[in-house]
């Protein structure tokens, strides 16, 4: 689809403020020569973003014989988004200043047994008053929530969340509804959120071609191709997990066999240490993965066998993805690679050249995600600020009268 003048606003806005986020305070010229746009749209842009109260000019510096450089900083004292990470075994809820720094933090924990969107919703309610309470009532600019499975992004709606037997469930409206708060909510999944999170703060900053790898209880990849989230028709794109390595393998829970997530899922990475007589009593997978990386590293048998038996699927599966899209960079990111990335990763390098093509695989970086922060609930806040800043144009038209 051929790009719009407000799309090219938005994405040149979204390109300065990245830049202005990372290296902070700096001025319209630098930011008009890191983001290759000229002064004069620069100056624009930083117009409107100071009229949404998203930038502040800080002090000068010399320009060295002519007038003094105004110094541009994200509006860290004005108003905050949150940014919610939605697991089977877990809420994680993080607020951010316009900078994205963190400036409150609350963990819910899920039990298994809470899976309907009334439990869901009880325990996000307690999330979101507690973290208010951190914020010394300053003003809520967007909440971005990451929803498990399927979303329908324009609707606001849970269209398919398949470890907890979800089908079509307004989650938008029904948050909305027991929210004690007037604030606009984006919704959208882990693959999505992720993503943004790592093109705005990780690694995928500046990267042209971006694949982000989410390995945990379920498995996928989000996508982005010159800086912008690609969701595909029907915002589906990124279900690699949900691809074929084996038409006669392991039944999945998506109801086929043979899929990337019914090997390298969590479960099934548990599921195969028990095979090979290793195996825990831990309540939780999280603990359970927490022994098998302990198990590895204590150099155990059984745990040893099942990070190599694991690594083929997940190598030939990050293969299919490297020889079909051709991405700059790779990033392994989510809990069972927090948990568990020092075994799978050298395996997973050593593996990778025997089933991706030369040439792309020539062209890729891979990583391990290095990021101590929540990436899943940054990018949910960077879907708000993303939000926000799509009134620019109406700002824009209205600040050049």
């Amino acid at each position: 689809m051929k790009s719009t003048s407000r799309d090219i606003r938005i994405r040149n806005c979204f390109s300065v403020l990245r830049h202005l986020i990372a290296d902070t305070p700096t001025s319209r010229q630098i930011l008009a020569r890191e983001t290759d746009l000229s002064v004069a749209t620069v100056s624009n842009l930083v117009s409107d973003l100071i009229e949404l109260g998203v930038v502040v000019e800080v002090g000068h510096e010399d320009s060295g014989g002519g007038r003094p450089r105004a110094l541009l900083s994200p509006n860290t004292g004005g108003g905050v988004l949150i940014g919610v990470d939605i697991a089977e075994t877990y809420i994680q809820l993080e607020a951010y200043d316009l900078g994205l720094a963190v400036l409150g933090r609350v963990d819910e924990r899920l039990d298994t047994a809470e899976n309907t969107p009334d439990q869901v919703l009880g325990h996000l309610i307690n999330g979101i008053a507690t973290v208010r309470e951190q914020l010394a009532e300053r003003e809520v600019l967007g909440l971005g929530v990451s929803l498990p499975g399927q979303v329908d992004v324009a609707g606001g709606v849970s269209t398919f969340a398949p470890n907890w037997n979800w089908h079509d469930v307004p989650f938008r409206d029904l948050l909305a509804e027991r929210l004690d708060l007037d604030v606009p909510i984006y919704l959208d999944n882990p693959l999505k959120t992720v993503t943004v999170g790592e093109l705005w703060f990780g690694d995928g900053r500046g990267v042209d071609r971006l694949a982000v790898v989410n390995l945990g209880t379920g498995c996928g990849v989000g996508l982005a191709f010159e800086g912008k989230l690609y969701r595909g028709a029907t915002n589906s794109a990124g279900e690699w997990g949900h691809t074929t390595l084996d038409p006669d393998g392991p039944r999945c829970r998506c109801g086929s066999r043979g899929c990337v997530e019914a090997y390298v899922g969590a479960p099934a990475i548990l599921r195969q240490w028990g095979e090979f007589d290793g195996g825990t009593s831990a309540a939780s997978q999280s603990e359970a993965m927490a022994a098998l990386a302990a198990a590895w590293e204590a150099g155990d048998p059984a745990a040893v066998r099942t990070v190599e038996a694991v690594s083929r699927p997940l190598a030939a599966g990050v293969a299919n993805l490297v020889n079909l899209v051709n991405p700059d960079l790779v990033v392994i990111i989510g809990w069972v690679t927090r948990a568990l990335g020092d075994a799978l990763m050298p395996e997973l390098e050593r593996l990778l050249p025997g089933h991706a093509m030369e040439a792309p695989l020539k062209a890729l970086q891979l990583k391990r995600n290095s990021q101590e922060r929540n990436m899943v609930c940054l990018g949910a806040a960077a879907l708000a600020l993303e939000g926000h800043l799509n009134r620019i144009n109406t700002v824009g038209a209205r600040s050049r009268r």
